[in-house]
């Protein structure tokens, strides 16, 4: 049974200033050897109930919505809505790491970027970013990472537009790629804004781009197939900076048409228990089966902020990573 989300952003306020409260013995571990927590597909807690489908999606999903939208679009939305805190409350909810899907709409004349998840925003990319930095403002120590990916209908000129945008806004605020970032050398230079850029072409032009971070994205319907997955990717190893494990369940056609009635929420809130094990199980840090950035959906539920916080306890800077049960899991799975 679907139980209902924590929306209120008073359960969550202890979290908003959580980096600046770490011990000083964090200070200068680089934030790639942290535990940061972050949401999936950040901005779909204000999708457009009467956008077009976007233009990334398939012909069918486009043709089906145009024949019978009556039906077509509420199940789009049931689907495609992966958050219900705004960005503000993310924020303050103690997220760190922010999926920004960038678009622009066919046929739009204007400069105007909105983010996307099979249909589009009712707030521009521009408006979000204000946005951001106003909570940044007034949280001067803390650290937040903008992954800017997607692009469907970028051109070249608009990478340039959303680029200026991002320096306008952000200017000193932006920590260049150059930089070891940790929480010491970021507070000592003003610095409180890591931009990813999914656009290699971008990357190489601006010193204040880094590189697109790494989404370990099972696409897994069940909770156990998803563990598993996360599982065989640390024992592969982890990326040598950022990089996010996510444990967000993905739906497919097949999933949908078994639960006419259900939604994304409620598979999210199913798998939970099960993920809540296995991240309090992980360990921040730069060895082979350390994790980084994990990602979820429907961030204000349970305590998935404050747990995945709460890794980072696990870390002594003299050893970097405590090998004892790192990557291992002993949790039998019925999901």
């Amino acid at each position: 049974m679907e139980g209902p989300l924590q929306t209120s952003i008073d359960v969550c306020h202890e979290n908003g200033q959580w980096m600046s409260q770490l011990p000083e013995k964090l200070w200068d571990t680089p934030l790639y050897n942290l535990a940061l927590p972050g949401s999936h597909d950040t901005m779909t807690y204000c999708l457009d109930k009467n956008s077009a489908v976007s233009g990334n999606e398939s012909k069918l999903v486009k043709f089906l919505n145009k024949c019978i939208p009556c039906i077509v679009h509420p199940v789009i939305m049931k689907w495609s809505t992966t958050q219900v805190l705004t960005v503000t409350e993310q924020l303050e909810a103690g997220a760190r790491y922010l999926d920004f899907r960038i678009a622009h709409k066919a046929n739009d004349p204007s400069l105007n970027l909105y983010f996307v998840h099979m249909v589009y925003t009712t707030v521009t990319v521009q408006d979000v970013l204000w946005e951001v930095l106003k909570w940044l403002e007034t949280h001067p120590q803390e650290v937040i990472i903008l992954a800017c990916r997607n692009f469907d209908g970028l051109t070249r000129r608009l990478h340039r537009h959303l680029i200026a945008r991002i320096k306008e806004i952000f200017h000193c605020k932006l920590c260049p790629r150059n930089v070891v970032p940790t929480l010491r050398t970021m507070w000592q230079h003003g610095h409180q804004v890591i931009v990813s850029y999914e656009d290699d072409l971008e990357v190489e032009k601006h010193r204040e781009l880094w590189p697109a971070i790494p989404y370990w994205w099972g696409n897994k319907t069940a909770t156990r197939a998803l563990i598993q997955y996360l599982e065989r990717m640390k024992r592969r190893g982890r990326p040598e900076k950022f990089f996010v494990a996510g444990i967000n369940v993905t739906e497919n056609l097949r999933y949908i048409l078994i639960h006419p009635f259900g939604s994304l929420k409620k598979m999210t809130l199913k798998s939970l228990p099960c993920l809540k094990i296995w991240i309090r199980q992980q360990y921040p840090g730069p060895k082979k089966e350390c994790i980084n950035i994990i990602a979820g959906d429907f961030i204000g539920n349970d305590d998935f902020v404050k747990d995945v916080i709460e890794l980072n306890k696990k870390i002594n800077p003299q050893l970097h990573c405590q090998s004892k049960g790192a990557g291992k899991s002993s949790i039998e799975f019925s999901a």
